[in-house]
């Protein structure tokens, strides 16, 4: 009988998973904390807060 089981696919597909979507994460995590991108977040961060005039028509 094959050493390939239903067990030992599901495993590869769990634990390939789990560090594809880790790897992924620490990805984004990288590009939000990158230093570059800190003024751009910061001015997106305070938009909700600003006064728009042209919207109270």
């Amino acid at each position: 009988m094959s050493g390939l089981t239903y067990e030992a696919v599901a495993r590869f597909a769990q634990q390939g998973g789990t560090i594809y979507f880790g790897l992924i994460f620490i990805a984004g995590l990288i590009y939000a904390l990158w230093p570059k991108h800190k003024e751009a977040f910061d001015r997106l961060a305070h938009l909700p807060l600003e006064k728009d005039e042209s919207d109270h028509v």
